[in-house]
């Protein structure tokens, strides 16, 4: 086990990955991304959504070392795709952002979550950041 590898894992909270895909899905709602808001990119984003929490579904604890790397390795792709379909749509938010945020902070991927963040709408200067 690396060094880097053990850093990365110490930050992984896979249950609480799947809180905060909870309150993506109900971000997304609030600012009618799954209506006609969402400008066509309903059908892709609601799918990017269950795929997701379908991935961490499963989740009441976190799983050893090597498990648990390689499922916010699985999960991180998913979160991933979500991104890219939030950003098929015209919703951004400052909450949006902040979720996103955490979600890749869940999976111990923290540099890569602050840069989708503001991608999705989360303020520069949000004093969460």
């Amino acid at each position: 086990m690396s060094d880097e590898a053990y850093r990365r894992y110490v930050r992984i909270n896979l249950p609480h990955a799947r809180t905060v895909a909870q309150r993506i899905s109900r971000s997304l709602e609030a600012l009618g991304a799954f209506g006609e808001a969402g400008n066509g990119g309903a059908v892709g984003l609601v799918q990017a959504i269950e795929r997701l929490e379908c991935e961490l579904r499963g989740f009441e604890e976190d799983p050893p070392f090597a498990e648990a790397l390689r499922a916010a390795d699985a999960v991180a792709v998913l979160a991933r795709g979500l991104v890219e379909a939030i950003l098929e749509t015209p919703v951004r938010g400052d909450r949006l952002g902040q979720n996103v945020r955490n979600l890749f902070e869940c999976l111990g991927l923290a540099d890569e979550g602050r840069a989708l963040s503001l991608r999705c709408g989360e303020r520069p200067d949000s004093p969460l950041r």
